[in-house]
């Protein structure tokens, strides 16, 4: 399917590695003029060279207002206008919610909820410009039901929110936001290679009793999704938030 993303200029935070590494993969087959974002440097030049170095790079550390609002008016000023954000870069930190200190929740809603946010609003301020853009924000289905660190959950649940809500605000711009939602993905660079390769016995159990499909999902299954609502064939999904977990979801909807 040719999805129409030929000249369109994209940045993806978070694009050196894993999900977003195979997001920029996917829509540079597509024709997309492609840029990444992360805090290494040594990363984002391995990953331009590997990936044949039609790709653009930019450093920025995205726990930074300064640097956020930086990176996108180095995009506007390289490319003169942004077709499509992604919103990747995430991570995880803490445990039971009652042992983690104040400092950790405050990180991980910096790194995987204002970030986004905080982007969203400076991608839309161009997008308004042009009257056409998306956003696709990269959440968890445990952000959508209880599951994982309490931190990351909350995070990923006001994420899903704050999609929805800027969504309903946008669309009549021309603007459409969504959301993603991988469940265990298995990816070189994540947790789920690192657990498996220590207790393989009791992450291999994982699997099967966790995800109905009986096996890990991978970053190019999340990132055919991505392409998917960045293009125009997904033009009447507004706010959706979209589950890519093998049936990992206890969730109905």
């Amino acid at each position: 399917m040719d999805l129409q993303l030929k000249g369109k200029h994209i940045l993806i935070t978070g694009g050196s590695k894993g999900i977003g590494r195979a997001i920029a993969e996917a829509l540079i087959e597509e024709g997309a003029n492609v840029s990444i974002a992360a805090r290494g440097i040594e990363a984002l030049e391995q990953t331009k060279e590997e990936l044949g170095g039609s790709v653009s790079i930019f450093q920025a550390d995205l726990l930074k207002a300064n640097e956020r609002e930086a990176l996108i008016h180095s995009f506007i000023e390289q490319h003169g206008m942004i077709d499509v954000l992604i919103n990747n870069a995430g991570g995880s930190n803490g445990g039971k919610a009652a042992e983690t200190d104040m400092d950790l929740f405050y990180e991980a809603m910096e790194l995987n909820y204002f970030s986004s946010v905080h982007l969203s609003k400076l991608a839309v301020e161009e997008m308004k410009k042009k009257q056409s853009g998306a956003i696709i924000n990269i959440t968890s289905v445990f952000g959508r039901e209880s599951g994982g660190k309490v931190t990351y959950n909350n995070a990923k649940a006001a994420l899903i929110s704050f999609t929805k809500s800027l969504a309903d605000e946008v669309i009549r711009d021309g603007i459409r936001v969504n959301s993603v939602a991988p469940g265990s993905i298995l990816h070189e660079s994540g947790n789920w290679k690192r657990r498996l390769e220590e207790n393989p016995e009791k992450i291999n159990a994982f699997v099967q009793n966790e995800i109905p499909a009986g096996r890990f999902g991978t970053a190019e299954e999340v990132a055919n999704v991505v392409a998917f609502l960045a293009s125009e064939k997904a033009s009447w999904l507004v706010g959706t938030s979209i589950n890519v977990d093998g049936g990992q979801s206890r969730m109905n909807f």
